[in-house]
């Protein structure tokens, strides 16, 4: 059973207010959020979500390549770094990736570093996911043929679970 969200206060908020509240729901790339916001009103987050994902779809092949190049790649060390927006931080963390050993660091940048080569867009979505599946995602990744379709699926997954929090 889905709970429903008055989005009276949503749609109620300013420019600068809905990008401060959704500006980090795709991460580094506000522009979504910024675009989504002429769409008002809202009368669902999935209304609002769909309405980001739009703006991604609407982005050319090259800056859908570079959108998908803002996303961290899943690794320990990002956290520690503080470069990825909170959501991601907890997403990875729940993926027990701050608790791995040294050796493990350095086979998920190993098999990070193969997916990104091939694909030229980084595996990241660490969303739902255990450590252990981390590792076998990305494996089969690095020797599947790159479907950004695929990706973008994750992503909106990913991403109507941030928009609905």
């Amino acid at each position: 059973m889905s709970m429903s969200i008055d989005f009276e206060p949503v749609n109620a908020l300013d420019y600068p207010a809905f990008i401060h509240a959704f500006g980090s729901v795709f991460e580094h790339f506000p522009q979504a959020a910024e675009d989504a916001w002429t769409q008002r009103p809202f009368v669902s987050a999935q209304a609002l979500h769909a309405a980001m994902m739009n703006v991604i779809r609407t982005l050319d092949a090259y800056r859908q390549r570079d959108f998908l190049n803002l996303h961290p790649l899943l690794s320990g060390a990002n956290i520690c770094l503080g470069t990825m927006t909170a959501d991601s931080n907890a997403e990875q963390m729940s993926a027990g990736l701050d608790a791995m050993s040294h050796d493990q660091e350095a086979a998920l940048d190993a098999l990070n570093a193969a997916y990104l080569k091939r694909h030229a867009f980084p595996s990241s979505s660490a969303c739902g996911i255990t450590r252990a599946r981390a590792f076998s995602v990305r494996s089969r990744g690095v020797s599947n043929a790159a479907r950004m379709k695929n990706w973008t699926k994750c992503l909106r997954r990913l991403r109507r679970a941030r928009v609905a929090a």
